[in-house]
């Protein structure tokens, strides 16, 4: 099969598709990814890539095409521009670049923003290719939902342009199954859409990952370990705010591995509380490394903030959780939630709720180890059970041909 994958991140930035490529390699498949510079989540682009671009045109045995784009520096106008700029490079440019080449199926990925459906719907037409769009990230309530857009009149504009493009796709993949009410919103119920959740990296082994120097070691207290974007949507205040209601009790550290575009105002704010003794930013390390840091931690802390379109959604990182075997605290409301409820994986408080927060990590930390490797056993068990990376790409492996040869798809989704 020649797939076709167009998103505008990828290697070397930190994305769920690069795992999925390489493994669509690995079954025999010819992949083209179609991408921008990299250049997530700094905002500028990544200095190795600079020095030698030569060296990011392939990954895995995958071709890369990348088209030029505005870095997202910082601030609002220059993240709109990011995105209005690879749109219109990879529907012109990368359209040029990809001439007289023919795929036999277009995926295109969508963790934001939603207009890397318009060069993927341009090549859909033009290279008379089914697209495939796997919808991470719901537009336009996520711009309502970080107050990216207030206005009502924007948001309907934007609900137009999701419209657009999810009426050129011949398959929406809905990474939650709260998702796919609104999807049909937009698309229309004669569209085709599948429940298709996120995965556990498969390098997520921390039984015999060793642990990471860059974190000291403590034969005592209790680590809650946060890994991932550091962004308006996961609620760094009200996890700081439990942090500083926790900071009377000795031993208890908060470790924040990632970045973004918040992460200046948590170290700012860290500061201001006078938080540096137990909440430590390590800041950002390739997925692989990330084992090592999962070794130093007592619990593993995913949060959302408390809006309803963050209730349909379950974090891609909860999956990679789940699979590391350690209790997880979810600080989620919804679809998210419930999976750690429902598995007895962890303990759950409300969104936005950081007296539910800190009561949650004493909670654990007053358990038993006994207690805590069944918690997460239990989370280990759900990840092998509803998210195993073999069946999942497997599952789509098999859409993708279905489309490529014209075999209908099943008129239901396999959930």
């Amino acid at each position: 099969m020649r797939l076709l994958v167009v998103s505008q991140y990828f290697w070397p930035e930190n994305f769920r598709i690069n795992d999925l490529v390489a493994e669509f390699v690995k079954r025999g498949h010819q992949v083209t990814v179609l991408t921008g510079l990299p250049n997530y989540p700094d905002g500028k682009v990544f200095p190795e890539f600079q020095g030698n671009s030569a060296k990011f045109q392939e990954y895995e045995g995958a071709r890369i095409v990348r088209v030029p784009m505005m870095p997202r520096g910082q601030g609002g106008l220059r993240l709109i521009l990011n995105y209005f700029t690879f749109a219109v490079s990879a529907s012109f440019w990368g359209l040029w670049k990809l001439r007289g080449e023919k795929f036999d199926v277009i995926f295109a990925y969508e963790p934001s923003p939603i207009t890397v459906g318009l060069p993927a719907a341009l090549l859909r037409a033009v290279k008379h290719a089914p697209l495939v769009f796997w919808v991470l990230d719901l537009w336009p309530e996520t711009l309502h939902a970080i107050g990216v857009i207030r206005s009502k009149t924007a948001l309907r504009i934007v609900g137009k342009l999701v419209a657009f493009i999810y009426k050129r796709c011949d398959l929406i993949l809905a990474q939650s199954r709260s998702f796919m009410p609104e999807i049909y919103k937009y698309a229309g119920r004669n569209r085709c859409v599948y429940y298709f959740p996120s995965w556990a990296e498969s390098v997520f082994d921390v039984q015999n990952a060793e642990s990471a120097t860059e974190v000291s070691l403590q034969s005592e207290g209790f680590t809650v370990v946060f890994a991932g974007n550091i962004g308006d949507a996961q609620d760094f205040p009200a996890i700081l705010a439990a942090a500083e209601k926790l900071k009377p009790f000795q031993g208890i550290r908060w470790l924040i591995v990632g970045d973004g575009r918040m992460a200046e105002w948590v170290r700012n704010e860290i500061k201001q509380r006078k938080l540096q003794e137990c909440v430590h930013m390590l800041g950002r390390f390739p997925v692989e490394r990330m084992p090592s840091f999962f070794k130093h931690a007592d619990a593993l802390l995913v949060s959302l903030k408390d809006e309803s379109v963050f209730s349909m959604t379950i974090p891609g990182k909860l999956q990679s959780y789940l699979a590391a075997g350690i209790p997880v605290i979810a600080m989620l409301n919804g679809e998210g939630a419930d999976v750690v409820e429902s598995s007895g994986a962890g303990v759950v408080c409300s969104a936005g709720d950081p007296d539910g927060l800190a009561s949650a990590v004493i909670k654990l930390m007053k358990m038993t180890n006994t207690e805590r490797a069944t918690l997460g056993q239990n989370g280990l068990n759900v990840a092998t059970r509803d998210f195993s990376r073999d069946v999942l790409i497997s599952r789509l492996e098999q859409w993708l041909i279905d489309l490529s040869t014209n075999t209908k798809l099943p008129s239901v989704s396999p959930v």
